[in-house]
């Protein structure tokens, strides 16, 4: 039996997104784990050893990539994806410096965060899934 892929980490300040990506992300077979924002994320103290983080940018009491700074100086080393209303240059080369694999912008209407998250998992990804995910830059 292989071993669980871990689950994955919503943390976004906005309640209607996290239910949302969380009943999408329930319905592939994901499980989910839901925090309101980085510091509730860093309080939990129950960070597993594998799974993916999906991270809102604007959040405010600190922003997806100072988040990814503390993680990282904690030593967590999950992957993660950042998702943002507006991925800006400057944004998208701080989130690859902070440690994030890919910056998506919402709103979040095909599979492409579903597809992002099961690579991160390393869980397969349909055929025509991992064609698209090849042209991200």
């Amino acid at each position: 039996m292989l071993p669980s892929p871990g689950p994955v980490l919503v943390v976004d300040d906005d309640a209607a997104v996290r239910h949302s990506l969380k009943f999408v992300l329930e319905l592939e077979g994901l499980d989910v784990r839901l925090y309101e924002g980085g510091e509730d994320l860093l309080a939990a103290g129950d960070l597993p050893a594998n799974g993916c983080l999906v991270v809102d940018y604007r959040m405010p009491a600190m922003d997806g990539v100072e988040l990814m700074d503390r993680l990282r100086r904690r030593r967590v080393s999950l992957p993660a994806i950042l998702i943002t209303s507006k991925a800006t240059r400057d944004l998208c080369e701080r989130a690859a410096r902070s440690g994030y694999r890919q910056v998506l912008e919402k709103p979040l209407e095909d599979s492409r965060l579903v597809d992002s998250i099961r690579c991160a998992l390393d869980v397969p990804v349909p055929e025509a899934a991992s064609e698209a995910l090849r042209e991200i830059p």
